[in-house]
């Protein structure tokens, strides 16, 4: 009886040991430049005065649980780790079409999709770039939620001069380091929430190359007055570490004097889809996230349906569904969100953009037909 007791003794110890060693591990290794840096300074007094900042964090203009009634970590966490889910990784190569982004001329009116959520748009001249990752993992750990076969063609080598960074929020398949450095010396302006600034800062942008926004600010127009960008609220959360939504998650509305375009960053469904379509819209394409999202967390992403719903709210002439085709951090299969989205689509009837990576959309071509490539996978 004495040696079992000293034996679970023993084993408690070393048990305490190797736990606090990996804390120890893990607080070195999130030290890393890639985790960013907390909001301090003047940059959290600025914070501490936005409306939706409360109690140290900033608020969704809704309540937002993590997860639905009926869901919980515990319960997800055991789905994650046991449970098995056949078709999220595609068989086949995605297909992608490598367009000489250098070559595009510049007064061409154009989006090129790059999977996920990385966007590059071309409108009355100004080129803008948006959550771009084109890094091999879309979390902070080498090696894990890697892209796609295929849909890796893409580097910020290939991008020319971009007059506008935009980032809608910090999560890490939004705001890459990697892609974000290589991206330093051709970025013009960076604009994103409040408080994301201090990750550029430490990732050596310059302070005048990045402005933050609160809900409802405008970026100050260039010079020509040619684009106006303005920050709009989403339903969502932030946060590159133990400290979460410290910094600001956003949509974006893109206006010119010819169109508006409305990017919506991660959002679960909320009011704020036809309180944005009332303030600023009608939209002539709507850019809205449909892929990584199940029934549990639907509050902070929106389900197939809802993305209709929401692209109706908005007054969406078009609708180009993103946050798909790229990376796997879901259970849904991976093809699953276009074809429920198009699916779905069938009754309600708004034309879907559904562009192969690569593939220049031109804003003026109102009639083109995007074939369904998804299937040949």
């Amino acid at each position: 009886m004495k040696r079992l007791r000293k034996l679970i003794k023993i084993s408690a110890i070393v048990l305490l040991l190797l736990i606090a060693l990996l804390s120890i591990v893990t607080l070195i290794y999130m030290r890393l430049p890639q985790f960013g840096k907390a909001p301090e300074g003047q940059r959290l007094t600025r914070i501490e005065r936005a409306a939706n900042y409360r109690n140290g964090h900033f608020e969704n203009l809704e309540a937002t649980p993590t997860f639905a009634p009926g869901y919980s970590f515990s319960g997800e966490m055991r789905k994650a780790l046991f449970a098995t889910y056949p078709g999220r990784y595609p068989e086949k190569d995605i297909p992608a079409i490598k367009t000489d982004l250098q070559q595009l001329p510049k007064d061409t009116d154009a989006v090129i999709w790059f999977g996920h959520s990385s966007c590059y748009i071309q409108l009355e001249g100004k080129r803008i770039l948006i959550d771009p990752i084109f890094s091999q993992h879309a979390s902070p750990v080498p090696g894990t939620v890697k892209p796609f076969s295929g849909t890796d063609i893409y580097s910020a080598a290939d991008f020319p001069e971009i007059d506008y960074l935009l980032i809608s929020h910090d999560h890490y398949d939004h705001l890459d380091y990697e892609t974000i450095l290589a991206l330093k010396d051709k970025t013009k302006q960076v604009i994103c929430g409040l408080g994301v600034g201090a990750h550029f800062e430490r990732w050596g942008y310059p302070a005048d190359k990045v402005i933050e926004l609160a809900w409802y600010e405008s970026a100050p127009q260039a010079a020509d007055g040619s684009v106006k960008i303005t920050a709009t609220p989403a339903r969502h959360q932030s946060g590159r570490g133990f400290s979460q939504n410290n910094t600001l998650w956003m949509s974006f509305v893109i206006q010119t004097a010819q169109r508006k375009i409305y990017v919506s960053g991660d959002s679960g469904y909320g009011r704020h889809f036809k309180e944005i379509g009332k303030a600023y819209g009608p939209m002539d394409l709507a850019i809205i996230e449909n892929g990584q999202y199940d029934s549990a967390w639907h509050y902070v992403h929106c389900l197939p349906g809802e993305v209709l719903q929401a692209a109706q709210d908005l007054g969406a002439a078009r609708l180009l569904p993103v946050h798909s085709s790229k990376f796997v951090l879901a259970r849904h299969r991976w093809d699953e969100p276009l074809k429920e989205i198009t699916r779905l689509d069938q009754k309600v009837g708004i034309p879907l953009v559904t562009p192969e990576i690569g593939e220049v959309v031109y804003l003026d071509d109102k009639e083109k037909v995007f074939r369904q490539w998804w299937k040949d996978k």
